[in-house]
């Protein structure tokens, strides 16, 4: 069984491990196809037409099922490999063990943006940036500028608290749990990382930086979080719905697996905590 783990208890080798699998994917071309899937959703989901990742209530399946192709195709390359999850509300600096050569490389710098040190680095010769929004090949970030302060312990626990999964319009004006932590509204968990990391994670080729991985791996831990606390409160909505994936609809781009299908993650691996 695969155990997702913090990535701050990950040993060295655990590390060496993860990143060489992420960077065969990338040489091998299987990488770039999860940056284009990403992409094409996020230019395709709209408030007012259809939408199936993002501001809808599928947002939370959709990205499970997404992650576990990636955890998949890394564990063909080593099946020792699990997706490490970043717990912004503890790990919280730029100086966090994250962001050190030997894992994920730091922020970028003032003049571009272009990540200098670590595996990702453009100097290392094994990351251009194929699939993009503008000419830069390159890794870019740009740490705590877009937004100062990451997710706190107790704004989590604020939006955990909420008993309802989601509601009409069954976007990113709806009120209830998925909403708050996707962060069109509220305190803004899962939008407000991907703005604090800066360069790529903020456009929708965000999976270009490989820490994309690690906060989606964290945004699914809480939710399976919410799911423990209300064991009564279901995925909606349930049928009927125009424009939005319903409980047993099936998920593109798959067309095989419904929201219902991964309300429990337990099958397909666990967290260090559970």
């Amino acid at each position: 069984m695969t155990v997702r783990k913090n990535q701050a208890t990950l040993t060295a080798d655990e590390k060496r491990r993860f990143v060489a699998a992420v960077l065969e994917l990338k040489r091998s071309g299987r990488y770039d196809a999860f940056v284009t899937t990403h992409n094409a959703f996020i230019m395709g989901d709209t408030d007012n037409g259809e939408r199936t990742g993002h501001r809808s209530p599928s947002f939370l399946p959709w990205h499970r099922r997404f992650l576990l192709e990636f955890e998949r195709a890394l564990q063909s390359v080593d099946a020792s490999v699990a997706l490490p999850y970043w717990d912004w509300t503890a790990d919280r600096s730029t100086r966090s063990s994250l962001w050190a050569p030997d894992f994920l490389g730091g922020t970028g710098r003032s003049l571009d943006g272009r990540v200098m040190d670590g595996p990702f680095a453009a100097a290392a010769g094994n990351w251009p940036v194929s699939v993009r929004v503008d000419g830069r090949t390159y890794l870019r970030r740009a740490l705590g500028a877009g937004v100062r302060e990451l997710p706190t312990g107790s704004e989590v626990e604020s939006v955990l608290a909420m008993a309802t999964y989601d509601s009409a319009p069954w976007n990113s004006a709806s009120d209830g749990f998925r909403n708050h932590l996707e962060g069109w509204r509220g305190v803004n968990l899962h939008n407000r990382v991907h703005v604090w990391v800066g360069g790529q994670m903020a456009t929708g080729v965000s999976p270009n930086d490989p820490v994309f991985w690690l906060h989606h791996a964290y945004v699914d831990k809480l939710w399976a979080r919410w799911q423990r606390r209300h064991p009564g409160v279901g995925y909606a909505p349930t049928a009927g719905t125009p424009q939005v994936v319903d409980l047993h609809e099936t998920m593109k781009p798959w067309n095989d697996t419904t929201p219902a299908d991964l309300l429990d993650h337990t099958p397909h691996y666990t967290f260090d905590t559970d």
